[in-house]
Order: structure tokens, then sequence, then C-alpha cells
């Protein structure tokens, strides 16, 4: 995992993946309100070290790459997964390639 950006845009993305992972109403999630609240108590104080904001933000940016995996992995999983016995050129476009046409017209 990448060391961690601007707090702001960790909260934003992690609430667009929350919005993918949830659909329209993720506003009314339990996960949404926790984010929230805690990015809100954990805000920048006036202290020059606040141990506690930048212990959120990685866990946050844990989160985040968390929640991006799953989705990508999902995505991965729907597109490569077995549906059963494939035809050869299915096959071969999968993994980019094309068969050589057979001689006479066949194929």
């Amino acid at each position: 995992m990448a060391a961690p950006g601007a707090p702001l845009r960790t909260l934003r993305a992690l609430l667009r993946e929350l919005r993918r992972a949830a659909g329209r109403s993720y506003r009314d999630s339990p996960a949404y309100r926790h984010v929230l609240a805690a990015f809100r108590a954990h805000r920048v104080t006036s202290e020059k070290l606040c141990r506690a904001q930048q212990e959120l933000h990685f866990q946050a940016a844990t989160y985040l790459c968390l929640l991006r995996s799953v989705r990508e992995h999902e995505a991965l999983h729907r597109e490569y997964h077995g549906r059963g016995e494939r035809s050869p050129q299915e096959v071969a476009g999968l993994v980019g390639f094309r068969l050589p046409q057979q001689p006479g017209g066949k194929g």
C-alpha cells in the first residue's frame, strides 16, 4: 500500500468506494455514518503532533485499500470464472489470441 495522502482525499475516496459497494442507499449504512463520525472526531487541532488523527488516517487508507481490492477481485472473478466448457475461440479471446483460419473455409 502506498503512503497515505491528504486526509480529505482519503475520506472522499473511502466514501466513493462505499457508494460503489452499497449503491444509492450508502448514506443510510452504518459504515458511512461511522467513517464520517470518526473523521469529524479526529480533525486536525492546534497541536503540533496529533497522533490519533494520523492513526485514523492510516486506518482509513488501509480500509480504502481493502475496499478497492475486494471490488477489483469481484470484477476479475466475474470476468474469468469458469462458466462450464468454453469453445477454443472463446478461450483464445480471453488470453488475447486469434485462432488461425483453416484452409477450405473451415473456421
